[in-house]
């Protein structure tokens, strides 16, 4: 078994992409436990709905950050978590959490990073006037989008679009790419040499 922990804060729309991932024998991991910062996340409905452990962990709940890192570290530990997926988690995670995960935190940005790190990737890359944009899943760092690449898809930017649009259509890839990502972990295919990402088989 490779649990898998995935931290979400609202649909649960790529949530729901690794369950039927798992459900279909693709994904080589179990999604152990769901955890959520917002308590009328969708994604903790999802969880529920599939048998899924879940637990709300919010900071409004915690005298402080620290005593919510120290909360969040435990629920992950105590569920011997070999990967955490944040999947439309909407806080940052502290240097401290970083560092008890090490190489074990990865997330799925709305964009090719480097390019239109932060909140509002897609609206970014149309304003932007970009002929294509996509999605990336990385490895979390200190920083804000900044970790380790380790896979992208790439979407059109067509002329008719909306930043609605484009964002639809690079949701559609993420659901497609995040099991893949997963999967290639699960099965210990990922290493690391400085920032390159090497994946056995690829």
């Amino acid at each position: 078994m490779y649990p898998i922990a995935v931290l979400a804060s609202g649909r649960g729309s790529n949530l729901e992409a690794l369950i039927q991932a798992q459900k279909a024998g693709e994904l080589k991991g179990e999604i152990a436990l769901v955890i959520s910062d917002n308590p009328r996340a969708r994604a903790l409905e999802k969880a529920a709905r599939y048998g899924i452990p879940h637990q709300v962990i919010e900071p409004a709940a915690f005298p402080d950050r620290e005593t919510f890192d120290e909360a969040l570290i435990a629920c992950i530990q105590q569920h011997r978590i070999q990967l955490i997926v944040l999947a439309g988690y909407m806080r940052l995670l502290s240097p401290r959490v970083i560092r008890a995960f090490p190489r074990k935190i990865i997330n799925i940005h709305p964009s090719l990073l480097p390019a239109f790190p932060g909140l509002n990737a897609q609206e970014q890359a149309w304003r932007y006037g970009v002929k294509y944009s996509g999605c990336t899943v990385h490895f979390v760092d200190e920083g804000m989008d900044t970790g380790p690449i380790i896979a992208q898809r790439v979407v059109p930017v067509l002329p008719g679009d909306t930043p609605a649009d484009l964002a639809d259509r690079i949701l559609q890839e993420e659901h497609r790419l995040y099991p893949q990502v997963v999967r290639w972990l699960a099965e210990g295919r990922i290493s690391l040499e400085g920032r390159k990402v090497i994946i056995k088989g690829e």
